[in-house]
């Protein structure tokens, strides 16, 4: 076969594998449909100061709402406390367990026997006594108000500089109230009070600014301003609840 005869053979065969390359019909392509739940689809921050979960009451039993009121984690625990550090767990002699000391989990109790569950509810360590540490003490702050009683009422006075009662202008606030309580909290120059007016509680700051106004029948002086920014409230003296410092009910 000649070299020209060759050329066209090629040519041909060339084409044919072109044409039948362009001329295949295409497969379509099948797109997967990927479902992704973001953490904050679940959890979703409307105040940055409080907890993505909120321990919450209901039909006798607690459980954890998110910021906007939506059972997570649903209410069968006798105790729910916010999530926090455990620092017996933190030092357990037992590393692998110390993850579980962490603020990502919370201690609950269920008939009589209390536990760590994360932030989806799963229950995630059982309280052992052998597995506990001793807590780490921390250095003491000192605050520097205390309330003062004077002719039967609460006013709040600065430790450091305050001497002389008959000199009104030395209390920070001058007695007032029926009842002051400090709450802890980790700003010391800017605690909240828990005060009472009326029969009424209500929460004021040191420059005697009402944050929380007077309609309830109790406060708790527990850490709830201190491990989540809120207030443990309640009307009736028997249904308790949480607050926010813009008096929102959770």
């Amino acid at each position: 076969m000649g070299l020209n005869k060759i050329i066209q053979v090629l040519s041909v065969l060339i084409s044919v594998v072109v044409f039948s390359q362009k001329s295949a019909p295409k497969k379509a392509s099948v797109k997967k449909k990927t479902v992704i739940v973001k953490q904050n689809d679940v959890l979703p921050v409307v105040n940055q100061d409080l907890p993505l979960l909120i321990p919450k009451k209901k039909n006798g039993n607690f459980g954890y709402v998110n910021q906007k009121g939506k059972f997570i984690i649903q209410p069968e625990y006798h105790i729910a406390v916010f999530f926090y550090e455990d620092c017996n767990l933190l030092n357990s002699p037992n590393e692998k367990l110390r993850k579980f000391g962490t603020a990502d989990y919370a201690t609950v109790e269920k008939d009589e026997i209390s536990y760590r569950v994360d932030k989806k509810g799963k229950r995630v360590y059982r309280f052992r006594q052998e597995d506990l540490g001793k807590c780490v003490r921390k250095e003491y702050v000192q605050q520097l108000y205390q309330a003062y009683v004077l002719n039967g009422f609460y006013g709040i006075i600065e430790k450091a500089t305050f001497k002389d009662p008959a000199d009104y202008r030395q209390f920070q606030i001058y007695p007032q109230y029926e009842y002051l309580f400090i709450l802890e909290g980790d700003d010391v120059a800017n605690p909240m009070i828990v005060a009472s007016k009326n029969n009424m509680f209500g929460v004021i700051d040191v420059h005697n600014r009402i944050i929380i106004p007077f309609e309830y029948s109790d406060i708790k002086r527990n850490f709830s301003w201190k491990l989540g920014k809120m207030f443990d409230v309640s009307k009736d003296g028997k249904n308790y609840y949480y607050i926010d410092s813009n008096n929102k009910t959770y």
